[in-house]
């Protein structure tokens, strides 16, 4: 599958602009990981960006999350590594390769930067950096909804929360015009 054919996928699945924004955002993130791993990164970023595809049919009923991504996207001729990594980022199934586990990892840090972003008196994400994410990270009330357990587990790809965040944040002001922010 080519990122053209997984933009048509979520146009044609996903109705929330800014859902649409987050699957960007962790695109970019899965991308920029992987180049930083010398993994595929056309193969991550199709990861990061279609793994939400399922989100407005599966949104009250969060078991079937994942799930029912893979059964939209096996025919579309997704690989298998990504079919995987969109199955465990919900946390169902054991996250087994890097680019799960990146993934995993990623998903409600992208949001933790957003939402880090809007609290900063400009609303850009060039406003921003790294020890004012880890700050925010910090803030147990601060975006709740962001699992602080779930970004830590960037320790299972060998990086320290620090590193994981700057990295995180850098690919997502790369593409600030696309997010809005």
């Amino acid at each position: 599958m080519t990122r053209e054919e997984g933009l048509a996928a979520i146009r044609e699945r996903v109705g929330n602009r800014n859902l649409i924004k987050h699957m960007l955002a962790t695109e970019a993130v899965m991308r920029a990981l992987a180049e930083h791993f010398g993994e595929d990164a056309d193969s991550w970023a199709l990861a990061g960006l279609l793994h939400d595809v399922d989100y407005d049919e599966t949104f009250e009923d969060f078991p079937r999350h994942g799930f029912r991504s893979v059964e939209i996207l096996e025919p579309l001729d997704v690989g298998d590594d990504v079919l995987h990594a969109i199955k465990a980022h919900p946390g169902h199934v054991e996250a087994e390769s890097k680019m799960a586990k990146g993934l995993y990892a990623v998903d409600p840090l992208t949001g933790l930067i957003v939402a880090a972003a809007l609290i900063h008196p400009d609303k850009k994400l060039a406003s921003i950096d790294t020890q004012f994410v880890l700050n925010r990270i910090k803030e147990k009330l601060f975006a709740k909804g962001a699992n602080r357990e779930q970004i830590m587990t960037c320790d299972r790809l060998g990086m320290s929360l620090e590193e994981f965040v700057d990295r995180s944040l850098k690919a997502m002001q790369d593409i600030s015009k696309e997010l809005g922010l």
